[in-house]
Parts: C-alpha cells; sequence; structure tokens
C-alpha cells in the first residue's frame, strides 16, 4: 500500500468536529497561513535519576507540561533546553536541532465552535469566516514556511485546559516557575494564548504543500501527477470550447470577452523575476449591465467554478470601513489580517458598478463588455442566467479544467522565441508609437494562456498569431469605446 493510502486515513481537523477527535492523536489538518509568531523555548529531554534512567522526550507535547512518567521532579536531571518557534495563522510548528538547542514555531487557523468564540477574536482573513483555526508548533525546517502559505499539516493534536487560560486568569505564579513568561505582555499572552477547546495545537510532524485546492483532483505535486495531467490533455480542446460557449452565454454573446474570462481564471503567478510577477493576467471587464444586479449573479457563476474566490463591493462604505490589508499589531505581536490577506490561486472578484463617484485608473488588461442583447430583452435574458443548463457532471468538468490548465508545465523553443522577436520587430516597424515592450509582455502572457487552455504545454505558430489576434481585436474596441465615451483610460 502506498503512502497516499495512509495519509487518506487520517482523520481531518477540517471534516470532523473537535470533540470527535482524540486528544494526543494523529491528525491532519489543511490551512493557510495567517500569521507566524516569534520562537518559543520548551525543555526538549529530561532524565531521570531514580532506578531507571530514562530520557523522555517534550517534543510534540503541550507547552511546559512533560509527559506522563513515574518519577518525582525532585530526581530530574534536566537536559539542555531547546527552542520552538510558534505563528499564528492557519498553521506552522517548527523544531531546529543544532548545538543543544531546539525551536518550534507556531502558526494560527480557524474554528467551528463560533458560539463560544463570540468573544474571541479568531482573527479571520474574510469577514463571516467560520473555518477551523489552530496553532501550529513546528519543530524542523520552519525556514520553507512562508506567511500565506496553503498546506495540509500532519501532527498530534493537543486540546490540553492547561493551554487555554487566558493571561488574566493565570495564576500569578506560574510567571515564576516559568521565565519565559516574562518575555510577554499580558496582551500577547492573551492572543497568543486562546482556548484550545476554540484554537487547539497542533504539532507538525510533516506537512506538504499543497498545489491547488480542487476535490476533484488528487492533491499531488505535478511532477507526480504528471501521468494523471498526460492522460487528460487530449480532452482538453473540446472541454475548452464547452466552457467558452457557457461563458459566451454569460457575458450577454461577447465572445471575445468569454475567450479573455477563460485566460484569466487559469493565469497565476509562476515566479517573480524583482518586483515583477510573471504569469499575472488580471482582468477588467467594463460597461456591464446595472440591471438586474448583473455583477452578483455573475460572481456566482464564477463562484461555482473555481475552488476559492471572494466578492468585494467597491461601494465608499467597504472602502472606508472595511480592513482591506494586513496590518502589524505590535502591541500583540501579531498581524491583524485583512480582506485581501487570500490564499495563493483565490479568485478576487473587485464590483466597481458599486462605485459612486471618481475613477479608477488601470494598467490591466481591459475589455468593453459588447453586449449581444437588446434592452427590452436584457432583463429577462439575466433572470435566466444560472448555472441550470449545466448538469453536475458538466460543471465538474469545467472545473477540473480550469485546475488542470493551471498546472500544466509551459516552454517557448528557442525557433518560436527567435519568430516571436521578429514578429516584434516588424510591428514595431509598422506602427512604432502603439507597440511597446508592456504590449509584447502581455501578448506573450495572452499565448502562454491560449496554448495552456488547449492542452499544448508549448508556445505553437497557430498559438501566437491567435493571442496577437484576439490582443488586436480587443485594443480595436477599447479605442473605439474610448472614442465614444471621451474619459475612458
Amino acid at each position: 500500500m502506498t503512502t497516499t493510502f495512509f495519509l487518506v486515513q487520517v482523520p481531518s481537523l477540517n471534516d470532523v468536529p473537535l470533540h470527535y477527535l482524540k486528544p494526543n492523536s494523529l491528525v491532519k489538518f489543511r490551512c493557510f497561513i495567517q500569521d507566524m509568531f516569534d520562537p518559543e523555548f520548551f525543555m526538549g529531554v529530561y532524565a531521570s535519576t531514580s532506578q531507571a534512567r530514562v530520557v523522555p522526550s517534550t517534543s510534540y507535547a503541550p507547552t511546559r507540561q512533560k509527559r506522563s512518567y513515574e518519577e518525582d521532579d525532585d530526581d530530574m536531571d534536566t537536559q539542555p533546553q531547546k527552542q520552538r518557534e510558534p505563528h499564528a495563522g492557519p498553521q506552522s510548528p517548527t523544531e531546529h536541532h543544532g548545538n543543544g538547542d531546539c525551536k518550534r514555531q507556531e502558526t494560527e487557523a480557524p474554528s467551528n465552535q463560533t458560539a463560544s468564540a463570540s468573544h474571541l477574536d479568531l482573527n479571520f482573513p474574510l469577514p463571516g469566516e467560520k473555518g477551523p483555526s489552530c496553532l501550529v508548533k513546528v519543530y524542523e525546517d520552519w525556514e520553507s514556511f512562508k506567511l500565506n502559505d496553503f498546506l495540509e499539516v500532519y501532527g498530534i493534536l493537543s486540546v490540553d485546559p492547561a493551554l487555554s487560560a487566558l493571561a488574566d486568569e493565570k495564576d500569578t505564579s506560574s510567571s515564576i516557575q516559568d521565565p519565559t513568561e516574562c518575555m510577554e505582555t499580558a496582551e500577547e499572552q492573551r492572543v497568543h494564548s486562546p482556548p484550545a477547546s476554540l484554537v487547539p495545537r497542533l504539532h507538525m510532524l510533516y506537512a506538504r504543500p499543497l498545489p491547488h485546492n480542487n476535490p476533484l483532483l488528487p492533491c499531488t505535486t505535478v511532477e507526480d501527477n504528471s501521468a494523471f495531467l498526460s492522460s487528460s490533455l487530449s480532452g482538453m480542446a473540446s472541454v475548452r470550447a464547452e466552457l467558452l460557449a457557457y461563458l459566451t452565454h454569460i457575458l450577454l454573446g461577447d465572445a471575445l470577452a468569454a475567450e479573455y474570462l477563460i485566460l484569466h481564471l487559469i493565469s497565476n503567478v509562476y515566479t517573480r523575476r524583482d518586483v515583477l510577477p510573471l504569469g499575472k493576467f488580471t482582468l477588467n471587464l467594463s460597461g456591464c449591465p446595472t440591471v438586474a444586479s448583473y455583477t452578483e449573479r455573475f460572481y456566482q457563476i464564477i463562484q461555482q467554478l473555481v475552488p476559492s474566490s471572494y466578492y468585494l463591493g467597491m461601494s465608499l462604505q467597504n472602502m472606508n470601513q472595511m480592513r482591506l490589508v494586513p496590518k502589524k499589531d505590535y502591541v500583540a505581536n501579531r498581524l491583524v489580517s485583512g480582506a485581501l490577506q487570500l490564499a495563493r490561486n483565490t479568485s478576487l472578484f473587485l464590483d466597481e458598478t458599486q462605485l459612486e463617484q471618481g475613477q479608477l485608473d488601470t494598467t490591466d488588461c481591459q475589455i468593453h463588455l459588447q453586449s449581444q442583447v437588446t434592452a427590452p430583452q436584457l432583463e429577462e435574458y439575466l433572470s435566466s442566467i444560472h448555472m441550470h443548463p449545466q448538469a453536475s457532471s458538466q460543471l465538474n468538468k469545467f472545473r477540473i479544467y480550469l485546475c488542470m490548465a493551471r498546472q500544466l508545465d509551459y516552454n517557448i523553443s528557442d525557433e518560436m522565441t527567435k519568430s516571436v522577436e521578429e514578429d516584434f520587430v516588424d510591428m514595431r516597424k509598422d506602427d512604432p508609437q502603439s507597440v511597446s515592450a508592456e504590449d509584447l509582455h502581455r501578448m506573450l502572457v495572452v499565448a502562454r494562456l491560449l496554448s495552456l487552455s488547449l492542452g499544448q504545454t508549448s508556445l505553437s505558430r497557430d498559438s501566437w498569431l491567435r493571442a496577437k489576434h484576439i490582443d488586436m481585436l480587443r485594443r480595436s474596441r477599447m479605442e473605439q469605446h474610448k472614442c465614444v465615451n471621451g474619459n475612458e483610460p
């Protein structure tokens, strides 16, 4: 039997209520790292000087708690102290061994027991979030974990009530027994030691990064999943054609906008060069109908297609009152989350139709929606826009397709690189004012996404010509729209 078989058998903290899980048992937890606390110290091992000398380990055990052995404290011969690094967020404990010292790191994730948590700020990034939260203790290689990483953690569950005492409830003698207490303020202790019944501790044994969070696909790396991807490439073009037809219907008959929407849905930042995120392809759809709550219905459909998404209405109230970006709280020594602290590959839907005054400048790929539906029929047409024509099997095909296209590897041959360079030189000769290096970069991104959407892992001449063609159509449409309104960016 494979390792994957055994990993599947481990109970999940995401799916099983906490009170059904046995304390000190092996569990798994799928999470997003929201914050990372400072390292914490703990006694790694201690030796008993009684008749039978043993050296129990305190790793993977609750903080300031030794294992339940039969020796007295007076007979203990302590070993070198270790250090562990706590993180707050969806998870991340760590320990480092070097020169007799150990570190453990913690990260925090969210909790189901919202009734009891009403008085406690679990620091969820999204308003109204009700998922489980957890503090993850990391013992090894914590440098490999980064903020906002998406992981599946396997570890020992700890819900010891001793961990749940808030700073104002702790016995004053505890700070004398444990000198590390003096290193934290009362506010830090309150934030870093939430009730274990709401925010359990998880002592990490093993963690794996998740390339996606689509339950319809195996959560293995692209390398391990290459056979599955290769066997599915041949059918991607037909699924793409079906999805294009469906999105064209959703976008009021605009096939070009539907084409760009597919490219946006499969896009991702695959690397960063200095401050430039390569692969980024945000899409700005203008000219959307303002009747019948079109944008809300449009988002509901996008929500059905992607594993994770977030809708943000850009009203003045939201812009003035919402906490959008994370902010460091130096008093509590934690990162206060914001609505835009999102996991990788989350689809962010910004509804600018709610803007009341003013204009937002944009340098993103912008396309004006050209409705093929006349005004008298618009209300009736919009009322028919639902997922109802799509059977669950068809919808699952779209979901698998979008996730697979995002995972595929991609390359450009030397021959195609030379061909693209020659095309760019010719385009600059014909119209040097309207073709810039930014235009070339955008067309290369479009060509990459167009190839992947067709199940092609390398750029072909046909895909490059198609990318140039649809970019020309988009720019021509935006020029016409600019001439009509006179105030468009």
